[in-house]
């Protein structure tokens, strides 16, 4: 015999506005927060636009070019060390024996990843916000 109040499989189903209401109203909350909180790149979340291990960090005046390497593959990110207004900003990765590949553009928070296949081959990166750059010789040999 059933209890009360539970559906079938033993499931307390919902009773009166509250029961119903409560579930949406969450989601919209959560909603909200995301909204306000808006996007940000941290150094937690810098590591989910690239993926294997960080290998260098190139730090130049207006920002910093960070290389990550993964099973043969370099990705690369400049991130603007002042983010908010658009500015140019590019990122470029060269593997040794092949032309580089380059993201550049009008910003706010960086320019990137962008990720080529080096294999075992040395790699050139440059990167650049606004009028400083940074670029290496060839690294990652």
């Amino acid at each position: 015999m059933r209890g009360q109040g539970l559906g079938e499989g033993g499931i307390r189903t919902p009773r009166g506005p509250c029961g119903v209401l409560a579930p949406a109203l969450s989601v919209l909350v959560a909603a909200a927060l995301l909204v306000l909180a808006g996007p940000t790149v941290t150094g937690v979340q810098a590591a989910s636009l690239c993926g294997g291990h960080k290998a260098r960090t190139l730090r130049f005046e207006t920002g910093r070019t960070v290389l990550y390497k993964s099973s043969g593959y370099v990705c690369a990110v400049t991130y603007a060390k002042h983010t908010g207004a658009r500015q140019t900003m590019s990122v470029s990765v060269q593997a040794r024996g092949n032309r580089a590949v380059v993201d550049k553009g009008r910003y706010t928070r960086h320019a990137g990843p962008i990720t080529v296949h080096a294999g075992h081959r040395c790699v050139r990166v440059k990167g650049s916000v606004g009028t400083k750059s940074v670029r290496s010789g060839w690294i990652l040999c």
